[in-house]
């Protein structure tokens, strides 16, 4: 044992100290970075399914677009068939901008994604995204959002350092 006048007096307690401090601080490391990757990627399918449909309305490809919605020209879906959709989405149509449309805010309802899709001169629109199929589709009754209170904190920090 040590005593008070050796110069190993309290080295032992110093080196616990240090590791002690060192177990927390990665500790609190590995969580901050564990979070910050999960709320940047827990809807990165269904983003990408959001984007890729963006991007095929912008090269005209709308047959491709179309089987986003889960649907063919051979296997039309019965509620919306080719021609609404083109009526919608097509050259003429109402959303006929939607190339250029930017993905404003994501929300987590029940069993999919709803995303708001700002278009330019028009309304922000809310595509759905099945979470389990990653069909797309429109957000029920009219939402850009799902239904309730909001955390901006998300938004407020894309806007942030964006």
């Amino acid at each position: 044992m040590p005593g008070f006048l050796d110069s190993t007096y309290g080295v032992a307690d110093a080196r616990r100290e240090r590791r002690r401090r060192r177990i927390i601080l990665w500790s609190l490391t590995v969580l901050i970075v564990a979070g910050i990757l999960f709320f940047s990627f827990h809807n990165w399918k269904q983003e990408r399914v959001v984007k890729q449909f963006i991007s095929l309305l912008k090269q005209q490809n709308y047959q491709d677009a179309y089987k986003l919605f889960g649907c063919t020209q051979e296997t039309p879906c019965k509620y919306y068939p080719p021609e609404k959709f083109n009526e919608d989405w097509g050259p003429a149509g109402e959303y006929k901008d939607a190339g250029d449309a930017k993905i404003q805010n994501e929300d987590v309802c029940g069993s999919g994604v709803i995303f708001t899709v700002a278009i330019p001169k028009k309304a922000p629109l809310g595509l759905w995204v099945e979470t389990a199929t990653n069909v797309l589709g429109f957000a029920p009754n009219g939402w850009d959002r799902c239904p309730g209170k909001h955390w901006q904190i998300w938004e407020y920090l894309k806007s942030r350092f964006s």
